[in-house]
């Protein structure tokens, strides 16, 4: 399933996976003028890059989160003030009193999300790049290609050949788009363990040396402290013939996971500090508090399943989350929030500007929204009243018009001279 959404997600997002790609290849490149060619180092060094690029978008989010943590406490008194009021009128109470808060330090609703919209399509495209390296690291597919040529050139058919061989060896075909082209077969040729080599030697004895020679030089940059990046640690640990082998492998989901938590930890630290204890209740900390339990584990269970490479690439992204988290926080710790905030509306008032609106007068705006609701509200009160007094009135008169007159209102006669008054008033 994840090699299908995967797939779908690169054909969204191309033109990110090509740029990112273009990356990665030009740190092959270099890394292989030094006389290393090794596709985890790759991956360490492509992850320190788009982690500095990204950074600018980080470092806005990161504030965006400190003075949300600032706001809360107000937010959450409105919400409690409006607790269990489901009526129209309080729920558009409730948004003018909120609203007034954003105005107040000059963000928005939005403010915090608009930073990780941005990312998401980025994020995506990274594990695109990752999964599938040689469909985007030209220097990387060179070497795949050697292989693909000697074996297409044969008189066989190699298509269904390799099929088989896919089914035999439980590899999974989710991620090769057509096994007739010769990308196919390079995202196919990149799954294959050391051993499924040797085997594909054995299948296409006529193409034996190519493959050799090439099995060996993808085996030195697929290698990183003695992992094969295209194998599973689940795979390696719990190999198909059963039983358990210990395999350093099965460091990258544990590492994986303690480089996550340590990394969610730390973006908490801010808001934690400007938080009061008794705001820890709210439904975002609490929210907060399960997805920094939740995601760790989630980082063990993907990076046991996934190819090594990724958690290479998960490990590495965590490490250097760290490492920026803590020159944040140190830089956010020293942000006077007054000028922050100073800055924010300053920023919100020159963006009113060019749209031809007036400054934001915050308490101003929170009164005048406020008084219109009020009014608004008294104003449909005073008329339901008015209709009510009205109606009474009606009954009252009515009821003096028949019992005018009326000694006895029970009576036969009274109830005679009742039905000839009102024939008199219909007439």
């Amino acid at each position: 399933m994840e090699f299908l959404v995967l797939t779908k997600v690169g054909g969204i997002l191309g033109p990110f996976a090509t740029v990112l790609g273009v990356i990665m290849d030009w740190l092959f490149q270099l890394t292989s003028m030094f006389g290393i060619q090794n596709i985890g180092l790759c991956i360490i060094l492509f992850t320190l890059v788009t982690k500095l690029l990204m950074f600018p978008l980080t470092l806005k989010q990161q504030k965006s989160s400190k003075l949300m943590a600032v706001m809360q406490p107000e937010i959450t008194a409105i919400q409690a003030k409006y607790k269990g009021k489901t009526d129209q009128e309080s729920m558009r109470r409730q948004n003018v009193e909120i609203q007034a808060v954003y105005e107040k330090y000059g963000t928005s609703m939005t403010g915090g999300c608009l930073q990780l919209i941005i990312q998401m399509p980025i994020l995506f495209a990274l594990y695109q790049v990752i999964y599938q390296i040689p469909a985007y690291v030209p220097s990387v597919k060179r070497v795949f290609e050697n292989v693909v040529t000697a074996i297409s050139s044969l008189n066989v058919d190699h298509v269904e050949t390799l099929k088989q061989f896919a089914v035999n060896n439980k590899i999974n075909l989710a991620r090769v788009h057509d096994m007739s082209t010769s990308n196919g077969m390079v995202d196919f040729l990149y799954q294959l363990n050391p051993t499924q080599w040797g085997q594909l030697q054995d299948l296409f004895p006529s193409a034996k040396d190519v493959i050799a020679t090439s099995a060996e030089q993808i085996s030195h940059m697929n290698s990183f402290l003695g992992i094969n990046l295209a194998s599973t640690p689940s795979s390696v640990i719990f190999p198909s013939g059963g039983g358990f082998h210990f395999s350093l492998a099965i460091l990258i989901p544990v590492l994986a996971g303690v480089s996550q938590w340590f990394s969610a930890k730390l973006m908490t630290v801010n808001q934690n500090q400007t938080q009061k204890a008794g705001d820890e209740n709210n439904t975002m900390a609490q929210s907060m508090k399960m997805m920094n339990t939740f995601m760790p584990l989630m980082s063990v269970f993907f990076c046991f399943s996934f190819a090594s490479g990724i958690g290479i690439y998960w490990i590495a992204s965590s490490v250097f989350q760290i490492l920026q988290q803590l020159a944040v926080n140190r830089y956010l710790n020293r942000i006077d929030m007054d000028e922050m905030i100073k800055n924010n509306v300053e920023k919100a008032n020159k963006k009113r500007a060019k749209k031809g609106l007036p400054p934001q007068r915050v308490s101003q705006n929170a009164t005048a929204n406020l008084k219109n609701l009020q009014a608004s509200a008294q104003k449909a009160e005073a008329d339901v009243n008015a209709k009510l007094e009205k109606t009474r009135e009606q009954i009252k008169a009515s009821n003096d018009y028949y019992k005018k007159d009326t000694s006895n209102p029970n009576s036969i006669s009274a109830k005679a001279r009742m039905v000839q008054k009102y024939n008199e008033k219909q007439k």
